[in-house]
């Protein structure tokens, strides 16, 4: 497979991101909602329990898509998509083309075979691979992406992903590129496991069970059922972090966040064990055609370039 893989994986990988970047968009500032809102505190003196007023129903993906429209006007649904081209490019190219080297040094050398417990091995791997090389632009994208939903006084106005990473190694240290790491290595962990492992656990049985011969239709029935398994398995470990990532850190004063624990912990306590699947309309909404589109194209790719 060789470097073929990592090209036709980037292909397909930035196709898909680019097509559905509005949706990832959505989904991130509903992640974001309510976040800042304390829901009590204690009064020192008496020691008794003060509700505080509580934020309003967090709006729900068409509410924000059309305030976003509204406000910050049509170019901003792509607000950030130069980072998503920088990601798919790092990120998504380094662990398709991983995955199908994993799966081919561990596929049994006299019928071809994978089990799915070594594809789901192979995911994990090249997904955790893949996120720790991308996780510059992660960082990027989703600042670019959330940046609209600040008082203007308070934004960052990155130009576009080279400012965003120049800019933050500047003012917040070159360390500032791999804020969130962690979560962005087991985000992609879970993703390409569920995602690349799903997809072609699927289409095998598919096709073992002729229920469909190996065209479209297997291809997009395979893809979405793979989108849907990844949304499920990754929308909490997203929602930490896509905050942990936002946060801003500034000299002497403290950041919202110590780390990952602290922020699912504060998550939690002030919004809810729910609060970790905000935005999972609009994950599956981007996921299930992320995910249509790029094994889609990834397949039509493979057909194109076969002979090279």
């Amino acid at each position: 497979m060789g470097v073929k893989g990592f090209v036709e994986g980037g292909i397909a990988s930035i196709i898909a991101g680019c097509s559905t970047h509005p949706l990832d968009l959505i989904k991130v500032r509903m992640q974001l909602q309510g976040e800042s809102a304390p829901v009590f505190a204690l009064n020192g003196s008496s020691g008794a329990t003060i509700t505080m007023p509580r934020p309003p129903p967090p709006a729900g993906p068409i509410s924000v898509g059309v305030k976003i429209f509204r406000t910050e006007g049509v170019a901003a649904l792509f607000s950030g998509v130069s980072a998503t081209v920088l990601r798919q490019t790092l990120y998504s190219t380094t662990r398709m083309g991983l995955y199908e080297i994993f799966k081919e040094k561990w596929s049994d050398p006299n019928t071809g075979n994978l089990t799915l417990t070594r594809k789901i091995g192979s995911g994990l791997l090249a997904g955790g691979i893949g996120a720790a090389v991308g996780n510059p632009a992660d960082v990027a994208m989703v600042r670019m992406q959330a940046d609209g939903r600040l008082p203007a006084a308070q934004r960052r106005n990155y130009k576009g992903v080279a400012d965003a990473i120049s800019r933050m190694v500047k003012q917040e240290g070159v360390t500032s590129l791999w804020r969130g790491s962690s979560l962005t290595v087991n985000r992609a962990m879970i993703v390409t496991a569920s995602q690349l492992a799903s997809y072609d656990q699927i289409k095998e049985t598919i096709l073992s069970k002729g229920v469909m011969g190996d065209g479209l239709g297997t291809h997009v029935t395979a893809s979405f059922a793979a989108g849907f398994v990844a949304a499920v398995a990754s929308n909490p470990v997203d929602v930490i972090k896509t905050r942990v990532m936002n946060m801003k850190v500034e000299e002497g004063v403290e950041p919202p966040y110590k780390g990952a624990v602290d922020c699912a912990v504060k998550t939690v306590r002030a919004e809810g064990p729910m609060a970790l699947y905000k935005g999972f309309i609009p994950t599956i909404s981007r996921q299930g055609p992320f995910t249509v589109v790029l094994f889609v194209t990834l397949e039509q790719v493979r057909k194109i370039l076969k002979d090279y």
